[in-house]
């Protein structure tokens, strides 16, 4: 089917854009060290993403302000864990994100109705007859 594969690799992509606001609400939940991050990203249907990619996601939010690092000193069994909390610059970033993204839902959500109103009164080709 022409055109088909261009979706290809989608998923991915949007796991990507939705890489920095789901970090931040993440954050905003509490204070979390990386690998919790990565491993609470999947209830959010963000997986598959090298790791790296989150960890430098992480720096970069923190060079921004949004976010801020410490070392966790308490003792583990494995080396000391950075820890990743966000701040009220982050926060702010995070309700813009929100108001984007609910904005981008009212778009998707006017295009599908409209899409379903057509297919239902329409009729020929590529329509339910």
């Amino acid at each position: 089917m022409r055109g088909h594969g261009h979706f290809g690799g989608g998923r991915q992509r949007r796991g990507r854009q939705m890489l920095r606001p789901t970090l931040l609400f993440l954050m905003h939940q509490g204070s979390a060290h990386g690998y919790d991050l990565i491993d609470r990203l999947k209830s959010f249907g963000i997986q598959d993403i090298d790791p790296s990619l989150i960890y430098r996601a992480l720096r970069d939010m923190e060079s921004e302000g949004w976010v801020q690092s410490s070392w966790n000193k308490e003792k583990t069994q494995g080396p000391p864990r950075r820890i990743y909390t966000l701040t009220t610059g982050g926060n702010g970033i995070l309700t813009s994100y929100l108001e984007d993204l609910r904005n981008t839902r009212d778009r998707i959500n006017q295009l599908v109705q409209s899409y379903e109103q057509h297919m239902k009164s329409g009729t020929g080709d590529f329509h339910d007859d």
